[in-house]
């Protein structure tokens, strides 16, 4: 069975962080699979798919299917995650990248290896395309929060963003921040400076903790 011939068939997914994920797997393309779920469209990017079996019909029935909302890319062209990530700008979005929790906001920047997010909880976000598990757009009579569109600005920020995750980090020394959306004590701080691919901050009782870059999911200001 070659990768198309798997579309249009039933699975479950295991992806990283041990989330399950059962739908019909509706498109594939060259780092991206999409998955409905009987709801929406979530477009999981190859890299965190753990393994996939093919579901039972037992566990098909169990499945509740609505009605499908309009897919937010072309089903003509070969799909990708940046193409994804680029159609779904605008668009309020659900996104998952840590193991806690997801993320509600729309996309505003695509930059070389993370997005710029726009949160109305967190507010500017950049999120690393590494860790992005993944997105699932909102339908169009869907608010996040059920927040009007004048309480969610347009351009939020007005600021300009580095080509790079690790140099938009660079451009925080001196500023506090949380990273991974305050998984833990140690991610919270005011930066310090980066070394050696760790990012040094300064902890609420200034002792320093050096956070390995690669890890970093998220990053917003305090």
């Amino acid at each position: 069975m070659n990768s198309k011939d798997k579309i249009g068939k039933y699975i479950k997914l295991e992806i990283s962080g041990k989330k399950m994920i059962s739908g019909l797997l509706v498109d594939i393309g060259s780092d991206l699979w999409v998955v409905f779920n009987g709801n929406d469209y979530l477009y999981i990017p190859i890299i965190h798919i753990q393994n996939w079996q093919f579901l039972k019909h037992d566990e098909i029935a169990e499945i509740s299917f609505n009605d499908e909302p309009t897919p937010i890319y072309n089903h003509n062209e070969e799909i990708s995650l940046r193409k994804t990530l680029t159609a779904a700008k605008g668009i309020f979005t659900e996104i998952y990248v840590t193991s806690k929790q997801a993320l509600h906001g729309y996309i505003i920047s695509i930059m070389n290896n993370y997005f710029v997010f726009y949160s109305p909880i967190y507010k500017t976000m950049f999120i690393s395309l590494h860790h992005l598990k993944w997105l699932i757009p909102y339908t169009s009579n869907q608010r996040p929060y059920g927040l009007s569109n004048s309480s969610l600005p347009v351009n939020p920020s007005g600021h300009t963003f580095a080509r790079s995750f690790e140099v938009q980090i660079e451009k925080c020394v001196g500023d506090l921040i949380v990273f991974n959306i305050g998984e833990n004590e140690n991610v919270i701080g005011k930066v310090q400076g980066i070394k050696n691919n760790f990012v040094e901050l300064i902890s609420a009782k200034e002792d320093p903790v050096f956070v390995n870059m690669q890890h970093i999911k998220t990053v917003h200001m305090t």
